[in-house]
């Protein structure tokens, strides 16, 4: 399957030094997996932008330690047979790999971008209500924003579905939105 340059979301932003990969061979392996998961190609590469703080780096890590294409903590990275130190390691066509073994336990859910970032950043949230504060039983809503402040968007130190929606509006470009 050959996919056009300009077809999809955020090419221009694609370097092969950073993919470690062609270009060429990155958006075909975005498009097979997006395919797999019953997304649109588009969303992938949204998130995958948001995740890389558009860089789309493979090794690209957080103060925190996550790392790779979708961020992945250590308990993801077991969780699909692998550490972040081997991510960190792989190109970005051979990681994509791995993005589909994380998110193929969402497939069907996942119906729409907020739906797919939300698989990556916080699984619980996916379907609820734009008013549901990110927070768990032994996590509470202040720490989640700490470690977030980008999509803490009213600083209320708590971070809530609507707000990541609108951070993720808010990086796609107005000629996609209709996609995504």
């Amino acid at each position: 399957m050959k996919v056009s340059f300009e077809q999809v979301l955020f090419t221009e932003k694609l370097k092969p030094e950073v993919l470690k990969c062609s270009v060429d061979e990155f958006i075909f392996k975005v498009t097979e997996v997006a395919h797999k998961l019953e997304i649109i190609p588009d969303q992938l590469m949204a998130v995958i932008e948001l995740e890389t703080g558009g860089t789309f780096d493979p090794a690209i890590t957080n103060s925190l330690g996550y790392t790779g294409l979708i961020q992945f903590g250590s308990a993801a990275a077991k969780e699909v047979g692998t550490t972040r130190d081997k991510l960190r390691k792989m190109n970005a066509c051979e990681q994509l790999d791995y993005v589909y073994l994380y998110l193929k336990k969402y497939r069907g859910r996942m119906i729409n971008l907020s739906n797919i970032y939300l698989a990556v950043f916080f699984p619980v949230a996916i379907g609820k209500p734009l008013n549901w504060t990110f927070e768990t039983s032994t996590l509470k809503a202040e720490k989640v924003a700490l470690w977030n402040p980008l999509f803490d968007i009213n600083k209320d130190s708590k971070i809530q579905v609507w707000e990541v929606k609108k951070k993720l509006m808010q990086r796609i470009p107005d000629q996609y939105k209709h996609i995504v």
